[in-house]
């Protein structure tokens, strides 16, 4: 059956509406919104935020939101980015391009504009070069994985045609959460159509360079940052988690394997740790944060 993705839109739409009904923004949290960082209206706004009293560049995260590559953008994962600067952070929180409107690599190559403009603009907005990290869920996770390995990889970077700003930003650590990352088994076994929403109209294009791009694990070297890397019970990409977390060990960078919840918890499924509400949502949050506070500080 053809991916629905208005039905897919519509319903993570009132999923997310739910789960942050009622949240406000902090009293002690100063926000930027609405910042124009490329030149593709909506789809290029980003949002910073940091506690009211910072007043030097501090450390920074990063992040990327989930949405099945065809769904989502900064307005969704605010309160989310919010809780993260309560912990003592910048926060850059940023929409970008959408399947199958913009197909691949159109979220990589705003990603890639979103890191230039952090590296341009950090000293106006308390973003410390030195001590950025990065957070992605799900599709996110995914899309991070790959923009870290372009930052990493010269080979991989030879692959695309955009200027990936490695001599300008280097990241310091990574939470993946909740992610898919073996995008040529994923796309082999046809086992997840938003995907295929998305990389679709590449393939027809070029299939043989579009299958060597989407492959960044094979370009993952000793460079890619310390990471994170998390699931839960009930997470329907669990199975995706520690695969991840032995390829990056195996490739002596130093990682967290870490699966929260247990049997009968159904709640704790994909991405519960953006609803704020949840006390394991807070828990995973401090934790890998302190992960952060361990490398940067």
């Amino acid at each position: 059956m053809k991916f629905d993705v208005e039905k897919f839109r519509k319903d993570c739409k009132i999923s997310d509406t739910k789960r942050d009904a009622g949240l406000t923004t902090p009293d002690n949290i100063l926000r930027y919104n609405d910042i124009s960082y490329g030149k593709y209206g909506k789809y290029n706004l980003l949002d910073i935020y940091h506690q009211k009293e910072v007043t030097a560049p501090q450390k920074t995260i990063i992040d990327i939101h989930g949405g099945g590559w065809t769904y989502g953008d900064k307005d969704v994962y605010q309160y989310y980015c919010m809780d993260l600067a309560q912990r003592g952070f910048t926060v850059v929180n940023f929409s970008y391009r959408l399947a199958p409107e913009n197909p691949f690599p159109a979220a990589l190559e705003d990603i890639n504009t979103v890191f230039i403009w952090v590296a341009e603009n950090a000293c106006t907005y308390h973003i410390d070069l030195d001590k950025i990290c990065v957070t992605g869920d799900s599709a996110g996770a995914q899309l991070a994985s790959q923009y870290l390995t372009l930052l990493c990889s010269a080979e991989y970077r030879k692959l695309f045609s955009m200027q990936v700003p490695f001599d300008k930003i280097a990241v310091k650590a990574v939470a993946l959460n909740c992610g898919r990352y073996d995008m040529n088994y994923c796309l082999e076994n046809k086992i997840d159509d938003p995907f295929l929403t998305y990389i679709d109209k590449a393939l027809s294009e070029d299939r043989e360079l579009t299958l060597e791009r989407i492959n960044a694990i094979k370009y993952i070297n000793k460079n890619f940052p310390p990471a994170y890397i998390m699931t839960s019970e009930y997470d329907f990409l669990k199975e995706d988690a520690k695969p991840m977390y032995d390829l990056l060990h195996q490739k002596g960078i130093s990682c967290m394997y870490k699966l929260y919840g247990k049997e009968g918890d159904d709640y704790m499924g994909h991405v519960f740790h953006l609803n704020l509400r949840l006390e394991e949502a807070r828990v995973c949050n401090d934790e890998e944060c302190s992960f952060f506070d361990g490398i940067v500080q």
